[in-house]
């Protein structure tokens, strides 16, 4: 275990999870990309201390990694992993200077976000589909009220899988949640949405003590992450040929619709929860798309 020698590592790590209060799932990719850096540094240099850490080491380490076909995504999220160690230890006053200031993250180009077309979330929510694409039980009505929350609301998977029924709001019509960084938004509900959603909760058909999550199966116990993942995968392979189809697939639909329909940058970015704007303007690429597209078909000259 390489916090034998590098028992900062640990340090960091609940710093991230105390005082930064980050999600256990970010904290987990920091620990796995720190881990693999620290038992790299044993193996090729002999376990150097933190403080003669040198951007040669680092580099050595990327070209590896770039060796094994890792993508220019994973590496920039590694090289911002070691970035952010780095800034806690000078912050703790264990190094003077970070090696990282000569390190480059490679480029990568940018790739439209995949939504749903509306044509496709329409065929998937229609009463008529419903009965091909949902079960007549407890299960069935669970998944495409699972589907359309997400479609609802934009939330990520785990957002979603962790929703309590207190988070509810129906006096309002809005539902509050918890996000990155333990961050709360709240997110309005149409009232159909809200109805659908209480009536759920009020004939679940069994309840667990201690469990108040809103989406329980059968037996009463909360779905795994893992679970919903599945359905939502299966379900939207009923409706659309793109080829991922997952929860944050659901999130880009429900953002591209937002902007088709001329929804506000800055509402957008609230919705969602990002952190800035930045996040949220890949969006208006596919709206820009969607206008040259009426541009073509409409102007005489196009």
């Amino acid at each position: 275990m390489p916090y034998t020698q590098y028992p900062h590592i640990q340090q960091f790590l609940q710093y991230l999870r105390f005082e930064k209060r980050y999600a256990e799932n970010t904290i987990t990719s920091y620990k796995n990309d720190l881990e693999q850096f620290a038992a790299f540094l044993v193996s090729q240099f002999d376990a150097p201390p933190v403080d003669k850490i040198i951007s040669t080491f680092i580099r050595s380490w990327l070209a590896e990694l770039k060796g094994d076909d890792l993508t220019g995504k994973s590496i920039n999220r590694k090289i911002s992993t070691l970035k952010s160690f780095f800034k806690y230890l000078i912050k703790q006053g264990v190094i003077k200077q970070t090696p990282m200031t000569v390190i480059v993250s490679p480029k990568i180009s940018k790739r439209l976000p995949a939504f749903v077309a509306d044509k496709d979330i329409k065929e998937l929510f229609d009463v008529g589909n419903n009965k091909k694409l949902f079960e007549d039980s407890w299960k069935g009505r669970t998944e495409r009220l699972v589907l359309l929350l997400f479609y609802s609301t934009g939330m990520r998977l785990s957002e979603l899988a962790n929703l309590q029924e207190g988070q509810l709001d129906a006096a309002y019509n809005q539902i509050k949640v918890l996000g990155k960084g333990n961050k709360e938004r709240i997110i309005p509900l149409g009232k159909e949405m809200v109805d659908d959603l209480q009536d759920y909760i009020i004939t679940k058909p069994a309840k667990l003590p201690g469990v108040s999550n809103i989406f329980v199966n059968e037996k009463g116990k909360p779905l795994y992450t893992k679970y919903i993942y599945s359905l939502v995968h299966e379900k939207l392979g009923h409706v659309t040929t793109i080829d991922k189809k997952s929860p944050h697939v659901l999130r880009h639909t429900f953002a591209t619709h937002l902007m088709n329909n001329g929804a506000d940058l800055n509402a957008v970015k609230e919705l969602l929860g990002h952190s800035s704007l930045a996040a949220t303007q890949v969006y208006t690429h596919n709206t820009i798309e969607k206008l040259k597209d009426i541009h073509k078909k409409a102007h005489p000259k196009a």
